[in-house]
Parts: C-alpha cells; sequence; structure tokens
C-alpha cells in the first residue's frame, strides 16, 4: 500500500483485480502495464488504432506521424504485453478518431481558433469510448500512462491533482475528466518522474525502455498543421487581406490557417507599417471576413477569458470570484485569476494582463495542487 502501482484501491488481491491498460506503444503506458501484471493484478492491455494509412486517405493524404496509436506503436505495445504475458487487443477507432479529433481540429482552424486536438481525444475517444470497452470486459478500473495524480478528497470523492514532476505535468490536457470517468481512472505514474518510469522499464527489459517521447500531434508530421488543414479543408487556405487594427490594408494572406493570436514572426508583410518599424502581432483572425488583423503588442493584452463547453470537479455548482490560478497554455506557470460560473459558461479574471490568449485553446483552473476544471477559451477582453 506504499505507493500507487501496488494498490488501486480496491478491497481485494491483486489477482481478483482486472485492470484495462491504454497501452499507445510508448514508453509510459508500457510501464504501467507491466508493473500491474509484476504486482499480480488481471492486466488487459488495449490499444487503439487512430491513424493509419486508410485514415490518412480519407482524410486527403496527410501522412502520420511517429507518435502514437498506429504503426510501429501497435506493433510496441503487441510485444510488451507479450513479453510479460498478458494479453492485447487492438481495436480499430479510426473512423470516430476522425469524426472527433481531425474533422473537430480542422474546422476549429476555419472559425479562426487554435485548437488542442489532445484535449479532445482524451474527452472522447480515450477516455469515454475506451472506458465502455474496459467495462464491457469487466475491468475494475482502467489505467494510463498520463503524469497526473489521482487521489481521495476530504470529501469522499476521486480528485485530480498536478503531477508530482512538474515538467512531465498533463492535467493541462486532462480538465475535461468527468466525475464519473475520474472514479473509474488510475494513473500510476503521478508521483514519478520520467527516470523512474525509464528505469523501471530498463529493469523490466521493454524495448519501449529507450523509445523518446512523442512530440508531434500524432496526425501532424513535422508539425505542419497547416498542410493537413488545408488538404481536409481546402476553403483554409484561400488568400485574403491583413490589415492593421487602425484599418489600413497592409497585406495579404495565404490562408488563415497561417496564423494563430500573438504570432510575430512570417506575417508576410513589409516595413514602414508602424512607427519606428515596431514589430506587428496577430491580433485576431475575422473568419467571416477572411482577415487576419495585425497590431502592436499591446493591443494583445487581455484580462477577461469568457469559457464554452465548460468542465467542473467543484462541490459549488456556480461559485463567484474564487480565487484560482489558471493555465491557458500548457507549458505556462498557472497564474492567479478569480472565476465566476453560470451553467455552461465561466469568466476568468485574471489578476495582470497577459498576451497572445488565443480562442479555441483550454483554460484550467486549480487551488492549489488540485484540478477543478476548465473550459474553451470563446473570447477574451
Amino acid at each position: 500500500m506504499n505507493s500507487l502501482v501496488n494498490s488501486l484501491g480496491f478491497a481485494r488481491t491483486p489477482q481478483e483485480t482486472r485492470v484495462v491498460v491504454a497501452m499507445s506503444g510508448g514508453v509510459d503506458s508500457s510501464v504501467v502495464a507491466a508493473l500491474l501484471h509484476e504486482e499480480g493484478y488481471d492486466v488487459v492491455g488495449v490499444t487503439l488504432q487512430l491513424y493509419d494509412q486508410g485514415a490518412a486517405a480519407a482524410a486527403g493524404g496527410v501522412v502520420r506521424s511517429k507518435t502514437c496509436c498506429a504503426g510501429q506503436d501497435i506493433h510496441d505495445a503487441a510485444q510488451v504485453a507479450a513479453k510479460m504475458g498478458f494479453p492485447h487487443y487492438v481495436l480499430n477507432y479510426e473512423s470516430h478518431f476522425r469524426e472527433s479529433v481531425i474533422d473537430d481540429f480542422a474546422d476549429s482552424y476555419l472559425r479562426g481558433e487554435t485548437p488542442i486536438p489532445c484535449v479532445r481525444c482524451n474527452q472522447t475517444v480515450k477516455f469515454r469510448d475506451l472506458m465502455k470497452v474496459a467495462q464491457d470486459l469487466g475491468a475494475a478500473c482502467l489505467a494510463t500512462g498520463h503524469y497526473i495524480r489521482r487521489d481521495t478528497a476530504s470529501d469522499g470523492q476521486a480528485a485530480l491533482y498536478r503531477a508530482v514532476d512538474g515538467g512531465k505535468d498533463q492535467s493541462y490536457f486532462l480538465f475535461a475528466t468527468t466525475q464519473e470517468q475520474l472514479e473509474f481512472l488510475r494513473f500510476p505514474l503521478g508521483v514519478w518522474g520520467k527516470d523512474v518510469t525509464r528505469a523501471h522499464a530498463q529493469r523490466l527489459g521493454l524495448l519501449t525502455a529507450d523509445k523518446p517521447d512523442s512530440q508531434d500531434i500524432c496526425f501532424v508530421p513535422h508539425g505542419d498543421y497547416a498542410k493537413v488543414v488545408k488538404k481536409i479543408r481546402p476553403e483554409a487556405g484561400k488568400p485574403g487581406e491583413i490589415v492593421h487594427a487602425d484599418g489600413r490594408v497592409v497585406g495579404r494572406h495565404e490562408g488563415i490557417v497561417h496564423y494563430t493570436i500573438g504570432q510575430r514572426k512570417g506575417l508576410g508583410i513589409g516595413g514602414g507599417v508602424s512607427e519606428n518599424n515596431e514589430p506587428l502581432y496577430v491580433l485576431g483572425i475575422d473568419a467571416a471576413a477572411n482577415r487576419v488583423i495585425v497590431g502592436p503588442k499591446e493591443a494583445l493584452a487581455r484580462t477577461v477569458m469568457v469559457l464554452k463547453d465548460c468542465n467542473w470537479l467543484l462541490d459549488d455548482s456556480a461559485p463567484k470570484n474564487l480565487p484560482v490560478s489558471v493555465k491557458f497554455r500548457s507549458v505556462m506557470p498557472p497564474v492567479p485569476a478569480l472565476l465566476s460560473v453560470s451553467g455552461g459558461t465561466a469568466e476568468i479574471a485574471l489578476a495582470n494582463a497577459h498576451y497572445g490568449i488565443s480562442p479555441g485553446q483550454a483554460a484550467v483552473c486549480y487551488t492549489g495542487e488540485r484540478v477543478i476544471g476548465g473550459g474553451w477559451i470563446a473570447e477574451t477582453r
């Protein structure tokens, strides 16, 4: 009972506890599955095939990058299961992945937003759908290789907390986890650093021990998201005007998909537009008019975010001016703010102005280390 990997919180022996482990083919999920099996749990590994040549053809010939849930990764997950001696299944979820994640990703850019497909994937395919698979297999829980802590709060309910290793913490990408899902989920790696995970992989002789972490979005090779979006939605490459905040047309663009809020480089605007030739930034994207709005950095300052499609893990369903810390980018440290919730929307008032906040991104709220939820940024002021 001294660590999460030795106990999943069930009042039965490990041998009597079936655990489905979501195996992406990486070192993290491989170690979770292998250690639980080593502890005596009835482990079943499941890999969702999300993307391969068939999906690529359907997406207009997009070539998948080597990051998760296809090709070599499926092979690696199967090899880990075979070595350790537990069953492993591959389920084809390509069409659902395309509908729930890839199409939403492309449509978000058409709306002038900056999407986060990894959150959508966790929210739909990985948790909602895979959880049903786990329940159908008679599992007591679904375990994953995410770096986030799950513990029991003072009210007796399961709660989410930031990972011990701040550099690996994935809480930003898991804000949409519902209370019902959280009761069924387990995250054994949340109390470790990556070095401990790799050490266990080496000890167990797993072929994924030295496998590098995935960096790209799984269906966006080499980070070229614009190419992917234009293949799925060709209208995203429609040329249009670049307009200064003062109303002047200062350039032309080759599709709004090439621009995000706060962008400075690659605007395609010559010198002499601003006083003293000061740099210009993307202030907004008018998708309806197919225009990119640019201006000085100070015009990017925002103190209020309005959220939609929220998910909260709170006792109070409608807090007003609740002191929280918030992240609106995955790699930033949380910053102080006040949260007010009303129905399915929320307003976050930042203690200080911040720059480059983009609609389509997520805003995730914390009280101390605890994740209390968040939502999708609909507008800023």
